[in-house]
This record gives C-alpha cells, sequence and structure tokens, in this order.
C-alpha cells in the first residue's frame, strides 16, 4: 500500500514527515545512478528471437537456383514441419515440404530447406515461422529472384505470429493469469501475515478463491490454445490432441501443466486456511499453523512463479541463472503489494472490524515489497533493454517507461494513504466488536429484542435474521460515518486503479520483443538488396595494352544501376576521341566484401567502338569491383577497374 516506512507514533511531527520524503529522495537518485551504470556496461544479449541471416538474402538476385534456403536466428528456435516454406511465383511449394534440418555450428543457429530441382526463374518467397527460447511466436517473410525478378501471386503475410483472433484470446488469458495470481497469493499473504482474524471474514475468502479460480481457468486456456496460438491460428485447432500433445513436450507445455499441478497443492492450502485455521481457539495451536502455512505458502506461491521464469524471458538471454530467481523475486513482491491492496481494499469495503495494526503490518510489507520490486526491476531493465538508445528506441524501452511512471503514480498515491493510515492509528482504528461481532450499541438493543421474543421458533428465527440486518446495516453506518477510515479507502481504491493499468502494462511487456534483441536484430540483419530508383552507374576507364594504337578510354554505362538485371553499353574511344574499333572486350564483377565474383559478361559489338550486353545480374548491393579487359591485337591486351557502388 505505501512505499515509505510506516509511521511510528500517533501523530508524526513534520520533521519526521520529512525524514520519509528525504529516504525516498535518496532511494529514487540511488537508483537513477544504479539504473545509469548498468545501461552503460551492457553487452550484447537476445530474449525473443530474430532472424539475423539468410542464404539467398532478402531481394538477392541468384544466376542459378540453390539446392537449399537457410535461415540464422539470434537464439534457439523449435521449428516443425512447414516452419519454412518455399513458394514459387505460382504459390506453389518449390521447397521439398520436409521438416527443416538442424544446420547448426557452434552459437550460430541455422535451420534450412531443400528445393526441388530445375526450378525456372522468377521471384520466390520464404515465409517462416518458430517459437522462440521464451515461448514467444515469431515470423517473417521474404523473397528472392532466380535469374531474374518475376511477378508473383503470392503475398506476403501481414499478420505476425500470434495475433488473429486466438493471439487476442491468449492475451486476455495471460492477463487473467497474472491478475489471479496476484490476487491468490497477495490475499493470501494479507491474511496471514497482516490480519489473521479476517481468514473469516467471507469477503476475503470469496477473493482469494476467485484469484484461484480465475488462475486455473486462464492456465486451462493457455494449454488449449498453444497449439494455434504457436502454429495454424484456427481456434478450432485448441481441441486437437495431436497439437495438445506436442504442446506437452515443449517447455512452455511443461510449465503450464506444472502449474496446474501445483494449483491443486493451493486449493488444500486454502481449504485449511479458511476452514481448520478461521475456526482454530487456542493460540499456540494457531501460531503453529500459522508458521506450517506460511512455510507451505511460499513454497507454492514461488513454484507458481517459477512456471512463468521457465518459460518467458527469464529463461533465455544473458545470465538465466540469476534471471530466473530474480523473476520469481519480482513476481512475488507484486502479489504481495498488489495483491494485498485488493485484499485491504476489500477488507476496508466488506467488512466493519478490520484495524489499524493490520493496516500498519501491511504497510510495513508493501514498503518492503517496493524495495524488492526495485532492486529486482533495475537488473530486469538492465537485462531486457541493455542501452539508453534502446530504452527510448525501441517499443519495449517505450512501454518499460509507461511502466515506471505508472509505479511512481503509484508510490504517490500510497504516500496519500500512508497519511490516512496515521489517522486512522491516531484515532484508535475501528470500534472494536463486541463478542456477538457487533458494535456493543448493537449488542445491547439485540439483548432487549431477545427478552422480548416470544417462545414460536419460527418467528424468533424471523426477528435473528431481523436483527442481524439491522446490526449489519449499523455496522456499514457506523464504518461509514468514519473520515479516517473513508479517506483511506479511497486512496486505497486509487491505488488498485493505478495497479490495473500497471498489471496490463507488464503483462504487454512479457509479450512484447525487449529492446536489447530488437536493436541486435537490427545490428546483425543485413540491409535487404531490394530495387531502388533508377541511377545508371557511368564509368570513364582509361587504358593502354601496350601495342601500336593500343591507347584509349572506356566509357560504361551500367542501366539501372541496381540489383536484378541490368544492360551494359560499352564505348571504345582511342586517344584522338574518335570511335575505336578493337576485336574483344570483357566484363567482370566482383564484389569482395562477401566474397561473390568475379560474375562474368561477355558484350557483343553493335557497331564500331560500341559494344553491350543485357541481362547483367547483380545479386545483391554493394561496392563492387568492375573489370573492362580490352584487347587491341592478337597479343596486346590489358584489363582496368574501378570500385563502384551498385544498388
Amino acid at each position: 500500500m505505501t512505499a515509505t516506512a510506516p509511521p511510528s507514533g500517533p501523530s508524526p511531527s513534520a520533521s519526521a514527515l520529512r525524514r520519509p520524503l528525504a529516504a525516498a529522495g535518496l532511494l529514487a537518485a540511488l537508483t537513477g545512478l544504479v539504473f545509469g551504470l548498468l545501461l552503460a556496461v551492457a553487452g550484447p544479449a537476445s530474449a525473443h528471437a530474430a532472424l539475423t541471416g539468410s542464404d539467398p538474402q532478402d531481394g538477392a538476385v541468384v544466376a542459378a537456383a540453390p539446392q537449399t534456403v537457410t535461415l540464422t536466428f539470434s537464439e534457439q528456435v523449435a521449428m516443425g514441419e512447414g516452419s519454412i516454406r518455399v513458394l514459387d511465383p505460382a504459390g506453389k511449394r518449390a521447397d521439398t515440404e520436409e521438416a527443416p534440418r538442424d544446420l547448426h555450428s557452434g552459437s550460430t543457429v541455422k535451420y534450412g530447406v531443400s528445393l526441388h530441382t530445375g526450378l525456372p526463374d522468377g521471384t520466390y518467397t520464404v515465409a517462416w515461422q518458430a517459437v522462440s527460447a521464451d515461448s514467444h511466436p515469431v515470423s517473417g517473410a521474404f523473397t528472392f529472384s532466380i535469374g531474374a525478378p518475376s511477378e508473383t501471386t503470392v503475398a506476403l503475410p501481414d499478420d505476425e505470429a500470434g495475433g488473429g483472433l486466438v493471439g487476442t484470446l491468449y492475451g486476455i488469458a495471460r492477463y487473467a493469469a497474472y491478475a489471479g495470481f496476484i490476487v491468490l497469493v497477495g490475499g493470501a499473504a494479507f491474511v496471514l501475515a497482516c490480519w489473521q482474524r479476517g481468514a473469516g471474514a467471507r469477503p476475503l475468502q470469496r477473493l482469494v478463491v476467485r484469484g484461484w479460480m480465475t488462475l486455473t481457468a486462464a492456465t486451462l486456456v493457455m494449454l488449449l490454445l498453444r497449439s494455434p496460438y504457436t502454429g495454424s491460428g484456427k481456434l478450432g485447432d485448441a481441441f486437437d490432441l495431436d497439437g495438445l500433445k506436442a504442446v506437452l513436450d515443449t517447455k512452455p507445455g511443461a510449465a503450464l501443466v506444472s502449474r496446474l499441478l501445483l494449483l491443486g497443492a493451493s486449493a488444500l492450502f486454502i481449504a485449511v486456511l479458511f476452514g481448520a485455521y478461521a475456526k482454530r481457539e487456542d493460540e499456540r495451536e494457531k501460531k503453529d499453523l500459522t508458521f506450517g502455512l506460511a512455510i507451505g505458502g511460499t513454497v507454492v506461491a514461488a513454484g507458481i512463479a517459477g512456471t512463468w521464469a521457465l518459460a518467458e524471458h527469464a529463461s533465455t538471454g544473458i545470465q538465466p541463472g540469476i534471471a530466473m530467481p530474480v523473476d520469481v523475486l519480482h513476481l512475488l513482491a507484486v502479489a504481495a503489494w498488489l495483491g494485498g491492496l485488493a485484499a485491504l481494499l476489500t477488507a476496508l469495503y466488506r467488512t466493519p472490524d478490520i484495524t489499524a495494526a493490520a493496516v500498519r503490518r501491511f504497510s510495513r510489507i508493501a514498503f518492503g515489497s517496493v524495495l524488492v520490486l526495485t532492486a529486482t526491476g533495475i537488473y530486469q531493465s538492465w537485462r531486457q533493454v541493455g542501452s539508453w538508445s534502446a530504452l527510448t528506441g525501441t517499443g519495449y524501452g517505450q512501454l518499460l517507461l509507461v511502466k515506471v511512471g505508472l509505479v511512481a503514480v503509484l508510490v504517490g498515491v500510497a504516500g496519500i494513504s500512508r497519511r490516512w493510515t496515521a489517522r486512522l492509528a491516531a484515532g484508535g482504528g475501528a470500534q472494536a466488536p463486541t463478542a456477538s461481532g457487533t458494535p456493543g450499541t448493537d449488542a445491547a438493543a439485540g439483548s432487549d429484542t431477545e427478552a422480548a421474543a416470544p417462545e414460536d421458533p419460527a418467528r424468533a428465527a424471523q426477528l435473528a435474521r431481523q436483527q442481524a440486518a439491522v446490526a449489519t446495516v449499523e455496522r456499514k453506518r457506523i464504518r461509514d460515518a468514519d473520515p479516517d477510515r473513508s479517506g483511506l479507502r479511497r486512496s486505497v481504491l486509487a491505488e488498485v486503479g493505478v495497479a490495473v493499468a500497471l498489471l496490463a502494462v507488464t503483462t504487454i511487456l512479457t509479450s512484447t520483443e525487449p529492446g536489447r534483441t530488437e536493436e541486435e536484430a537490427a545490428r546483425s540483419t543485413p540491409p535487404a538488396a531490394a530495387p531502388v530508383a533508377d541511377s545508371p552507374v557511368t564509368l570513364t576507364l582509361p587504358f593502354d595494352t601496350g601495342g601500336k594504337n593500343g591507347a584509349g578510354t572506356v566509357r560504361m554505362d551500367l542501366d539501372p544501376g541496381h540489383t536484378g538485371a541490368n544492360v551494359v553499353h560499352l564505348w571504345i574511344d582511342g586517344i584522338d576521341g574518335k570511335a575505336m574499333d578493337v576485336p574483344e572486350v570483357k566484363l567482370a564483377f566482383t564484389l569482395k566484401s562477401k566474397d561473390i565474383g568475379p560474375l562474368p559478361a561477355l558484350p557483343v559489338r553493335l557497331t564500331e567502338g560500341h559494344w553491350t550486353s543485357t541481362g547483367v545480374q547483380i545479386p545483391i548491393a554493394g561496392d563492387w569491383n568492375v573489370a573492362v579487359t580490352v584487347r587491341t591485337s592478337d597479343i596486346d591486351q590489358t584489363t582496368v577497374d574501378k570500385n563502384v557502388k551498385i544498388g
């Protein structure tokens, strides 16, 4: 509830109020300093898988059909039959339709598919889909051409993997799972650590049970939707037994099944908490049972939190051995804070007798949770973002800034709640109920009613119900008449509203490609060799074969001067500037940076001093070396060359 230490006395002085503010300012400054240092020393890492290369490259034009198409990824991915499809210009499969072959070499993650032999010239589309090591589906598509680009009937997919109706439903289930976990764990922790008498309060019982039901239902939905979410995208495939069996063999599937088993254990915990524990009267026995429930509940809660850490961002990238327990601590701290807020709000609105002492105890727990969240959040931010540019220039980083802003707002509202807590404590808290469970005035009224009650059992039962209703109304009137309690309810309600928005942003973050990976993929992926605007390349190369009349100049035009098919025109001029007839001219193109070439071209003579060659293929963009060989006699020839940027 609060982000500062609880008050030590009933009426804190101005200096006492300034001390927490100063401590909060110091904590914020240290947080910023540590955050900056972590970002400054960040090294490369991955979380979502990204395509970092392919052979052929996107937009490349190759002279002959390749035997295989290979894809290289930034991290380990899971692939199945049909994960890589190569389609010809008519939309038919050009690959052999076998499962992709694992072509790993050292730390390089590479998969490939074989192509049919004798493929005709034209533009081919490569569509791929995989599941990254953090359980999220990734997909993409690109084109390459054999011989020369052509029209194609294949439309590149606009939707990303995990989208559509199935993706929406899966996202809702993810959000519901987080919300259910927070309410389940935080509500139970609030009862055990802050207000043990709340174990007998029906509103709190219903809150925790509904949290358990929400988490269980969401987990089942995610398990059923997992196959279409990472595969076909069709809702009807949710009940495909073969797909479900395949999901159970994956890490995310095993995590979901483990969560269901742990939810079975948590059901037993809830039954004891709201059954035997709520009815236990002996203080020593209750203390022993409290200790046992606390230990068992912590183990089960950590296990459920571990099912997220096992299958998502924490399980891949750098330092997974540290990141996974940190992620578990982060989730438990979120549940203790936000779930406890939900329980406190329920108690303030639905129960008349929660004490100021219980509110103060939750204040201390919330303060500790904020400290844990700060430490674990800084580490997670460094791990997933890695640089200031990724923090401001990627979708993940921008969402993270929104999350930090919401946390700041939440802590600010918590400061207001803290002041109401201090006033509630100074005023003595809620009115203490009598042994009958109603305030003293109601008990007196009830005794008079009981003395005048008739002997008719039916009439006595009716009067008892009326008495209970009157007592409930009176308790609500007393509760609502307390301005300190009403102020605390309003501030806690505001905290819960901000917490709901914070939970939504956090859920989106877990399915967003981390900024560190996005920047790494951008650095690793070479620019596509897509056609650009026409920009003919013009060269002038002087030559001298050393023989009689062997000196002159070659003028060359390469049109349109980009990747794909080009037309070359050569003009040979003598030293007098007139057209010079020569027996032979040859061309060769070499891209040394990619170890491509030399790619020969044989111009044909059109007229005196004018040679041309059509269909000269430039497969990818780059700084090409253009070599022209001129022969002026049977024994006199020379080769001149020049580097030029093409594409």
